[in-house]
């Protein structure tokens, strides 16, 4: 019998400790890759609303499901369209006296897939204001 027999399987024990750290690491850089992705989809899809709300009707259903578009995971209670300086007398809006209209994303938790640390992360808030155009979805293919 070998001198060495009782370090028998050392190697795989080793190989084990080292591996699970290696492929925590490497999924973390993944799931920071993915953060970044998500965050990046969040800020546009709230350029894209936005855009949408100032050349489509007012409230218009398109807007927050196209915004899901962009975004699977987003959820319309996280998206609020706000319709901007209206008149001081009746503070409602209306195609004619809006004049601007302002999309923000918030509440959106972005949930990780690394192993033995289960994190939610919850990105800030954004917004996008863009000064009022159209309006009207009559005759208008982005609003279809």
């Amino acid at each position: 019998m070998p001198r060495f027999s009782h370090q028998r399987g050392v190697a795989a024990v080793e190989f084990a400790i080292i591996s699970s750290l290696l492929f925590t690491m490497l999924l973390g850089v993944v799931e920071m890759g993915r953060l970044f992705w998500t965050w990046n989809a969040a800020v546009e899809a709230t350029r894209y609303g936005a855009r949408l709300a100032v050349v489509c009707d007012l409230n218009d259903s398109h807007i927050k499901s196209r915004m899901v578009g962009r975004l699977p995971s987003l959820g319309n209670s996280n998206i609020v369209v706000t319709y901007l300086n209206p008149p001081a007398a009746d503070n409602t809006c209306t195609t004619a006296n809006c004049k601007a209209v302002k999309v923000s994303l918030t509440g959106y938790t972005h949930d990780t897939i690394i192993p033995f640390v289960p994190l939610s992360i919850t990105l800030p808030p954004f917004g996008t204001t863009l000064r009022k155009e159209f309006m009207s979805s009559t005759a208008n293919e982005v609003c279809q």
